[in-house]
């Protein structure tokens, strides 16, 4: 179905392990522990940059997140290969969560949300980055069996998850730090005169 690359399997594999054992553990509140909360509340713990973005809402906020991935990060992996992939992915996904929190704290005066959780601010960065490497490529959709440009299955695959992604602890500004950050680092990449330059 999906050609899975290393990196990408892993991190699938990572996110549906820590989700079962959110389910399982939900008694002794991992999913708290986890999460990233807001800076103004005392349950904020600077590790939850890292954590957040491998739990989870809810069974269909895995799974759009992780198909979005399964569709779109494979390519960039075999492309970028797998250091400079998963510097991308960690970035993108603590950059997020930087972003989000910053906004919040001197923008919106430490109101706009309680605590967040989901590897959308990565995913939103990694299709950023598709988009932006790959913007001609054409992608086999499964249903229905249409190809379809890479720009457009990211406005596709992206606008789905903003549409299903409303979960409690999810905040939209992550999205847009995970767009953000990737294209700060293709640019830099770009300036290096590294694989990041258009395709």
């Amino acid at each position: 179905m999906f050609q899975l690359t290393p990196v990408v399997r892993n991190i699938i594999i990572i996110n549906v392990i820590v989700f079962l054992l959110q389910s399982l553990l939900s008694s002794y509140r991992l999913t708290e522990m986890i999460s990233l909360w807001n800076v103004n509340t005392d349950l904020f713990e600077p590790y939850q940059l890292f954590t957040y973005m491998f739990a989870h809402g809810g069974l269909m906020h895995l799974f759009f997140n992780m198909l979005s991935l399964a569709f779109t990060a494979p390519i960039l992996e075999n492309y970028w290969g797998q250091n400079r992939f998963l510097l991308f992915y960690l970035v993108t996904g603590i950059g997020a969560g930087v972003f989000n929190l910053g906004i919040d704290y001197f923008i919106l005066d430490g109101q706009s949300f309680g605590y967040m959780l989901g590897a959308s601010g990565a995913v939103y960065g990694v299709l950023m980055g598709f988009g932006m490497m790959f913007p001609n490529m054409e992608i086999m959709l499964l249903i229905p069996p249409i190809p379809i440009k890479a720009k457009y299955l990211v406005f596709v695959l992206g606008g789905m998850s903003f549409l299903l992604d409303r979960s409690g602890g999810v905040a939209h500004l992550a999205h847009l730090g995970g767009i953000v950050f990737a294209y700060i680092m293709i640019q830099i990449w770009r300036k290096q005169g590294g694989r990041g330059g258009y395709f």
